[in-house]
């Protein structure tokens, strides 16, 4: 078993028995769930929405080149430059070259999770050069040195009350602070640092290839000011976020905020054409947008799996998840949790590190119910665990086990030998810990219906 099989198993085991841990992660994920039901009111067809937006993302995953190819052209033409990064390190040292060069010593960060995937503000750091995060979830995180807990709420495991206490810890606010007054404090203290920073980084919701223009949505505002105050803009994302036309925002942004939050439309979205041009007040002298692999051609090559880059991360499949409401975020020990990055991370992290998460799953199949680009999650997790198991990663107990549980399985003979009190002996021999630790073990019955139906048919 891996080192981050062991600590996940471990962080879930502590996590799953956490009263007050479930009450807040179930309360904000019900909270979740009346607003989409509001959300999805919207729609006067919402499964022919689905429909078409998986069909347009799953177009451009099977085309991946070309758009890429048709975006770089239509965004240089705008003025934008272009850094293509195969890796988590590579995109983190291009993006400090890039600030050492214009001796920028601190940036201002909107919420991204592809920063927190290439480890960015740890690497900053380390280069002498301060990183904030401005979306007040991120920020909240950040003072609290823990990293986002959810794809789209970064802090869903935290309470009003956790949170003033975390700033009067930190910051020395009044210990009672009410969301509202945490809020007016934050704003307060980064107004200052949006005119100071030196850059501004943002990630991407869309990018569109026909325009060569980059979409991104927001609840705060913060992405605007990172973007329009400092004299230059970093947009970091995955290869995958293309879609193929700018009309198509009509679909797919009343799509995310629904599936996201439980709003009809994100209350900031806006639609970057590049830098600031002549007869421009405002907006970054110089727009770079770093587009990232780290595996993902990786995942592109796997017939089934790819489709899992057609993902729009509104984060449905993770408030879903039985398996996620029960752990939480920080037991996956990963970038992305939840079934999305059940799929994702082993390719992006090494099957050999991450791929225990494709078992962390009831196969239940909510998680591709709620999907609105209908991704088969469920399907793709076995995908996962058959490739793992191709690779030789499975251990010589499961092999062993599975060799002979596939025999009696292919044959009634070998199925019916040994009688219930041996098989009944077995599962409690190799079935203890791993299913009965927490679960009361199935018992065999005495007669099989096979030969109970012989019986009573006269059958020999």
């Amino acid at each position: 078993m891996s080192d981050f099989a062991t600590r996940f198993q471990q962080a879930a085991e502590a996590k799953v028995f956490d009263r007050e841990h479930r009450k807040k992660l179930q309360f904000n994920i019900g909270q979740y769930d009346k607003k989409v039901i509001q959300g999805k009111q919207q729609f006067s067809n919402i499964e022919l929405a689905r429909t078409r937006a998986a069909g347009l993302r799953n177009k451009v995953v099977e085309n991946l080149d070309k758009y890429l190819i048709e975006f770089e052209a239509n965004f240089l033409k705008r003025g934008g430059k272009i850094i293509w990064a195969t890796d988590a390190a590579e995109a983190a040292r291009e993006i400090s070259q890039v600030l050492s060069k214009n001796n920028i010593t601190s940036v201002i960060k909107s919420k991204s999770m592809v920063t927190e995937e290439i480890g960015l503000n740890e690497h900053l750091k380390k280069e002498g050069i301060e990183s904030l995060e401005t979306d007040l979830g991120e920020y909240i995180q950040q003072i609290d040195n823990e990293a986002p807990y959810h794809i789209v709420t970064p802090a869903m495991h935290k309470s009003k009350e956790d949170v003033a206490k975390l700033f009067h810890e930190k910051k020395g606010t009044a210990p009672d602070m009410t969301p509202a007054q945490v809020m007016a404090w934050v704003r307060e203290h980064l107004r200052e640092k949006y005119l100071s920073a030196g850059a501004g980084i943002t990630g991407a919701n869309f990018l569109m290839a026909d325009s060569g223009t980059i979409a991104i949505s927001e609840n705060e505002g913060n992405a605007v000011l990172s973007m329009g105050f400092p004299k230059i803009h970093i947009v970091i994302t995955g290869i995958e976020k293309i879609i193929p036309s700018q009309n198509d925002l009509d679909l797919f942004w009343p799509l995310l905020s629904t599936y996201g939050t439980g709003q009809q439309l994100t209350v900031y979205n806006t639609i970057i054409g590049g830098p600031r041009q002549n007869g421009e007040t405002d907006g970054p002298e110089e727009l770079i947008l770093v587009l990232l692999d780290n595996g993902r051609t990786s995942l592109l090559a796997q017939t089934e799996q790819r489709r899992a880059l057609g993902c729009i991360r509104c984060g449905a499949c993770l408030n879903a998840c039985p398996v996620y409401e029960g752990i939480g975020g920080h037991a996956y020990n990963a970038t992305y949790s939840g079934p999305i990055g059940s799929v994702l991370m082993p390719w992006m992290g090494g099957m050999e590190n991450y791929r225990h998460l494709s078992n962390a799953s009831s196969l239940c199949g909510k998680c591709t119910e709620v999907c609105p680009v209908k991704i088969d999650l469920h399907k793709l997790l076995l995908y996962n665990r058959r490739d793992a198991n191709q690779q030789g990663m499975a251990t010589k107990t499961e092999n062993v086990m599975w060799f002979f549980w596939k025999g009696a399985m292919l044959k009634r003979s070998k199925m019916e030998k040994g009688g219930s009190k041996l098989k009944n002996f077995m599962l409690r021999q190799f079935f203890r810990k791993q299913w009965g630790n927490r679960r009361e073990l199935p018992a065999v019955a005495p007669k099989s219906f096979n030969q109970i139906w012989r019986e009573r048919k006269g059958i020999r």
